[in-house]
């Protein structure tokens, strides 16, 4: 679709909900980056986009916007982004006050099976609420499905196609609420066989083999990394995988140790220090934010948690292999997406947290 508009000399805004997903777009970017979105978005928020700015003016030629992973944000990011449309089109020719957007025709692409937008401490009802489907803009939206898998149809031989398609229909099923006991809005599903490992003493590292056979003799090896990765539902898992992951790959370790401290601005008071002292700051365990320790060895596979420089795929969710460690920056190497081989060198940066319900705000100066 894309493709196909810009062969006509005219404009099309490759957008998506995440930097990683973005970059599978062409000349994609975040949606918050593209639009100027508030991060701490509310009802009330508008897009940072003037009037006669290059942005509004792009905005304004744009015959199509493309918004991919659309049901990951909150359904107040469309309706900024309708405010900001329609004080940009005013001046359009095409301009409708009846129609979302100011009339700019917008596509929405991703499935509500997946991730739905995070409400902190939220219950079922504030993140249904959150999504886009519960905005005014829903009854303008003409919902389109997709019948075929192209992904099947690629670099498949006959029995893995069928095996995959197969797959494909069984988490079809469990997204749609078909497989399983639904007790209290819950369900208890059982898993195919095929894809379980049975429980034993040996079942982790049985897993760790399957996921990578033959690790040493694979290590320089970029398609080895990029085929491959072992998610995890917690925290703790995690760093089992990665201990693990760690004894097994020859070579030095070096240890990396973050420097948090408290904020001090109106809302944090002085008398605070003392109360969350370092011990407390090294302590916290979070998603999306690094340890207090970082062990490191050359030749591992690592994932970025922030987007550092999209046009060079640096972007949260990127897979890098660490080539070379120094001090103060790590030398990698990309290994998914557009940007496979490029080189980077990571420095350490500042990062933001606000450690809920305390409301305390906190930095940590740690690699991304």
């Amino acid at each position: 679709m894309s493709a196909e508009i810009r062969s006509r000399s005219d404009i099309v805004l490759n957008v998506a909900s995440s930097g990683i997903a973005s970059l599978l777009l062409p000349n994609g970017r975040t949606a918050h980056s593209r639009f100027k979105i508030p991060l701490n978005i509310t009802e009330d928020s508008v897009c940072n986009i003037k009037p006669g700015s290059p942005q509004a003016m792009l905005l304004l030629k744009a015959k199509l916007i493309i918004w991919d992973e659309a049901p990951m944000v909150s359904r107040y990011c469309y309706e900024a982004l309708d405010k900001c449309l329609g004080d940009i089109m005013r001046c359009s020719l095409t301009y409708s006050k009846d129609l979302p957007f100011g009339g700019k025709v917008v596509v929405l692409g991703r499935d509500f099976r997946q991730v739905l937008p995070v409400i902190s401490r939220g219950s079922r009802q504030d993140i249904i609420h959150s999504t886009v489907n519960s905005s005014y803009l829903w009854k303008f939206c003409q919902v389109l499905k997709l019948t075929k898998n192209m992904r099947l149809s690629v670099g498949m031989i006959a029995s893995d196609q069928d095996e995959t398609e197969q797959f494909g229909k069984w988490l079809l099923k469990v997204g749609d609420g078909l497989i399983g006991d639904n007790m209290d809005g819950e369900s208890e599903i059982c898993l195919l066989r095929d894809i379980v490992i049975p429980s034993s003493d040996q079942a982790f590292d049985e897993l760790v083999h399957f996921s990578y056979p033959n690790i040493l003799e694979n290590m320089s090896s970029k398609n080895f990394f990029k085929a491959r990765t072992i998610l995890a539902p917690a925290l703790d898992i995690v760093e089992e995988v990665n201990n693990h992951l760690m004894a097994i790959i020859p070579g030095g370790k070096k240890l990396y140790l973050s420097s948090d401290s408290i904020c001090m601005d109106e809302g944090n008071m002085e008398s605070q220090l003392d109360l969350y002292g370092p011990e407390l700051l090294n302590s916290i365990n979070c998603s999306s934010f690094p340890t207090h320790k970082l062990i490191l060895k050359v030749g591992v596979p690592v994932m970025l948690l922030r987007n550092i420089d999209q046009s060079s795929g640096l972007c949260n969710g990127t897979r890098i292999q660490v080539r070379t460690l120094r001090n103060h920056v790590i030398e990698c190497e990309v290994l998914t997406n557009n940007n496979v081989g490029y080189v980077a060198l990571i420095p350490k940066r500042i990062w933001y947290q606000q450690m809920k319900p305390s409301q305390l705000d906190s930095n940590e100066d740690s690699f991304p």
